[in-house]
């Protein structure tokens, strides 16, 4: 665990994104980056959006179809990514100077994954407490995985049955 201020001894720092909320977590890992630390974000699906579910989902839902017009009507671009990884991705670019040299050196520092990949596994995992969600009742919120699977459900599926990963309630547990 990390506390504020603190930066980690070695060179390459594993984080997991579960319950941290997304655009705080960016903050940290775009500071890391431009500091020289090779950062691997792991289980980027279970990263946070707060709102409200419905909202978010819309907002993502529309800034995708606004683009087709009836001038654009092939939608060569601008392109939004769908899967959480590369959402997460894009946050973090969003907090880089990214046209700038330095900008792309950092962005190329980071690796982002869903899930756990087989060379993370045992690594020691490092937790942001600045940027975790704090429960309390009634509060509103979303997971990345959450909006990719309302907007690609097929290409959700596909990767949940690639993954090994039943659904119980609602919410994704291993089998």
């Amino acid at each position: 665990m990390l506390n504020k201020g603190e930066l980690p001894k070695e060179n390459e720092v594993v984080i997991n994104a579960s319950n941290h909320v997304a655009g705080r977590l960016a903050t940290v890992v775009a500071k890391l980056a431009l500091q020289g630390k090779r950062v691997i974000i792991i289980n980027a699906e279970n990263a946070v959006i707060t709102g409200d579910r419905n909202m978010v989902i819309d907002w993502f839902k529309r800034r995708m179809s606004e683009i087709r017009t009836h001038y654009n009507p092939e939608k060569v671009g601008p392109k939004w990514p769908r899967r959480p990884d590369r959402i997460l991705r894009r946050i973090i670019r969003g907090m880089l100077p990214y046209k700038r040299s330095r900008g792309k050196i950092a962005l190329k520092r980071i690796r982002i994954y869903m899930g756990v990949p087989s060379e993370y596994s045992n690594r020691e995992v490092y937790v942001i407490p600045g940027s975790m969600l704090k429960p309390r009742p009634g509060l509103k919120y979303v997971t990345l995985g959450e909006i990719w699977a309302s907007i690609e459900p097929s290409e959700y599926e596909a990767w949940k049955e690639a993954q090994g990963i039943a659904t119980k309630g609602g919410k994704p547990t291993k089998q």
